[in-house]
């Protein structure tokens, strides 16, 4: 019989739980991304852009649109949910409940495939 699955998430860890009619939750799979609790300072890739001013000879330094933090938990969506995708093609669960901080959230349900988002409740 299959089960319905409750993933729990946040942009730095996630617990899979599963459940069959009746029965108890069962942890299925922990998931950590210890990267996503860390500095944005920490994850930039050197300093940020330089822009050349028309009016003089210095330069401005602007930040870019998405941010070092931000590329980690759209990473870690990412990989949550290329796990549900590979685990839902071949109907590994009945069902999916998604319970996660709102900001990380949408970045999960945007990066779902199209098998994890059918089997998706509520």
């Amino acid at each position: 019989m299959k089960s319905d699955w409750i993933m729990v998430a946040n942009a730095t860890q996630a617990r899979l739980l599963g459940r069959e009619r009746g029965g108890p939750m069962v942890v299925l799979q922990n998931f950590a991304h210890p990267q996503g609790r860390a500095k944005v300072s920490d994850l930039a890739e050197g300093r940020a852009g330089q822009e050349k001013t028309d009016h003089d000879f210095s330069s401005a330094a602007f930040q870019p649109h998405v941010n070092a933090k931000q590329k980690e938990h759209t990473r870690f969506a990412r990989e949550l949910a290329d796990y549900l995708e590979q685990q839902a093609q071949p109907g590994s669960f009945r069902s999916l409940a998604i319970f996660a901080s709102s900001p990380f959230l949408g970045e999960l349900k945007a990066q779902l495939g199209a098998a994890t988002s059918r089997l998706l409740s509520g």
